[in-house]
């Protein structure tokens, strides 16, 4: 098995960076989900409810993101603006970011239609990891997410008109596994880096939004055929949640090795 894929996603819900190569740290890759639009009172807003956030491409530059957008001039979110303390809440988590640029909340705004604050997470995260000592970026729960190529091609099979890898918006993917075979993983490794396969990861709506055109699929799918077939003790479950026991760089073509099985026969 081998890493095939990688994707970088520094603000939350919009589109992804393919890489070749990456760091990997207890954060997840560097610059993913470092970047959140929350309402006026902090909540976050994701694609869930404003699908066309994932038409909104990201490019990194030094200091800060550059943000593109069909039919609107680039504007750059520059890291150093974000100064004045604000709230966020992702989930049940609640805790302080910071804002800056309000030329960057009216761009979105005249996007999405809505009230809206971009937010930057900070030289350091002030979002605790489920009450322990680490910290969390502005992702959903886990520092990564991890899909299989094989799984997805599987899923295709069943459906009218596949979906592709950024339907589930994973930041590391495997190729050269069987289909399914990540819900036995417990620990494996890639390249250098260790990682604990925490749990499988529930999906929603967002994975029937077209990631081209910031649209739901009209069928639901492939959310339905999901709900049909990976129903598990979880929820309706594609792709694996991940921490890091170490930190490095990952280059695509590095090997996949899993340490210790889930199950014992």
């Amino acid at each position: 098995m081998q890493l095939s894929a990688m994707f970088v996603h520094p603000v939350k819900s919009c589109r992804g960076i393919a890489f070749d190569r990456a760091y990997a740290g207890k954060l997840g890759l560097l610059h993913d989900r470092e970047w959140l639009l929350v309402s006026p009172d902090g909540q976050q807003i994701t694609a869930r409810a404003h699908p066309k956030l994932v038409t909104i491409r990201v490019e990194l530059l030094p200091g800060g993101a550059l943000l593109h957008h069909s039919g609107k001039a680039p504007i750059f979110a520059m890291a150093t603006a974000y100064t004045r303390p604000h709230p966020a809440q992702v989930w049940k988590d609640g805790f302080q970011a910071w804002h800056g640029d309000e030329r960057v909340d009216a761009w979105f705004a005249d996007i999405l239609g809505c009230d809206c604050r971009l937010l930057w997470l900070g030289a350091q995260s002030n979002r605790p990891f489920k009450g322990g000592p680490e910290t969390m970026s502005f992702a959903d729960g886990y520092p990564f997410l991890l899909a299989s190529q094989a799984s997805l091609d599987d899923l295709n099979r069943q459906l009218a008109a596949p979906v592709t890898l950024r339907h589930f918006r994973p930041n590391l993917v495997v190729s050269g596994a069987y289909p399914w075979e990540e819900d036995e993983w417990q620990v494996i490794r890639i390249g250098d880096v260790e990682f604990d396969v925490v749990k499988p990861c529930v999906r929603c709506v967002l994975t029937t939004v077209d990631p081209e055109l910031g649209e739901k699929r009209a069928d639901g799918e492939p959310l339905q055929t999901l709900i049909r077939t990976r129903m598990l003790d979880a929820g309706v479950c594609f792709g694996m949640n991940l921490r890091a026991r170490n930190e490095g760089v990952l280059e695509l073509g590095a090997p996949v090795e899993v340490l210790e099985q889930r199950y014992s026969f």
